[in-house]
């Protein structure tokens, strides 16, 4: 797929039925909070206000509010706010919104869940942007996001489709009958950082895997790999699926206990990498 010709995906939620499997999403959902409550040094997140970008069918937006914040849900899934609305409408907000458009004040959000979303977003520097402009002075962003070098590709679960040019990866998708054309973009691990320039970047990545227990990462983690050590699991990082990121605008610091693996800066909010 040519780049300029690239459109919203509207309806995400009626094209990927994983987004309505509770189980799988309150799971991911419980590892997000868990981060985010070791970073912040708390064990709820109760007075604080946040927001998930890409909310989908709301699972994660609730779990957020279940810990103790004020949340309100963002996505141009229509389908998937309504679905959102009627289970937990009660209790959160859901706005059908396009990501770099938030119309909320400067400064104004505490916590900022964009997990999984950025290869989706049609432009996912301006929402980027908006997450910084709306972001409080000590607020905190999660930030879940893809390896372009991952072996598998997440969506299609083709080998090394990610790393393909765009006309290769069409044809690759297209002769495996999983799509017409490959609609994902993927960034490598500069690419990224890249993308956070503005934010203080700690990898929480090899924390959660060297202890998924803890951080409820059994999404992540076999059983039977829990117990690898930290070395191991950095072995890996060239070709690892997904970056746990937490971003602030600040020099906030980790403020939870110490772990087998503890986080480390990437990038100051300077634009200093380490």
């Amino acid at each position: 797929m040519d780049e300029s010709q690239r459109k919203p995906q509207l309806a995400y939620s009626e094209l990927q039925y994983k987004t309505h499997d509770e189980r799988k999403r309150r799971r991911k959902a419980v590892k997000i909070v868990s981060v985010l409550e070791h970073f912040l040094g708390r064990q709820d997140l109760n007075g604080l206000s946040a927001i998930d970008i890409g909310c989908s069918t709301g699972y994660t937006v609730d779990t957020l509010q279940a810990s103790g914040a004020t949340v309100t849900g963002f996505d141009i899934d229509v389908p998937g706010i309504e679905h959102a609305k009627a289970l937990f409408g009660d209790r959160a907000e859901f706005v059908v919104a396009d990501g770099s458009q938030l119309g909320l004040p400067d400064k104004s959000v505490d916590i900022v869940v964009f997990n999984h979303i950025y290869e989706h977003v049609v432009d996912p520097a301006a929402v980027m942007k908006e997450i910084r402009r709306v972001l409080a002075d000590d607020g905190v962003v999660y930030l879940g996001l893809g390896n372009k070098r991952a072996i598998i590709e997440p969506h299609y679960r083709l080998p090394f489709l990610s790393w393909l040019p765009r006309r290769a990866a069409d044809r690759y998708v297209s002769a495996f009958h999983r799509a017409d054309d490959y609609y994902e973009h993927f960034d490598t691990k500069a690419g990224l950082l890249r993308l956070c320039q503005g934010l203080s970047v700690w990898d929480y990545t090899y924390t959660v895997l060297s202890d998924s227990t803890g951080f409820n990462a059994t999404d992540m983690v076999p059983a039977r790999l829990a117990g690898l050590p930290p070395m191991l699991w950095r072995a890996f990082a060239p070709i690892m699926p997904t970056f746990i990121w937490i971003g602030t605008p600040g020099r906030r610091r980790p403020a939870g206990p110490a772990t087998r693996q503890d986080p480390t800066l990437l990038a100051s909010s300077a634009g200093d990498a380490h």
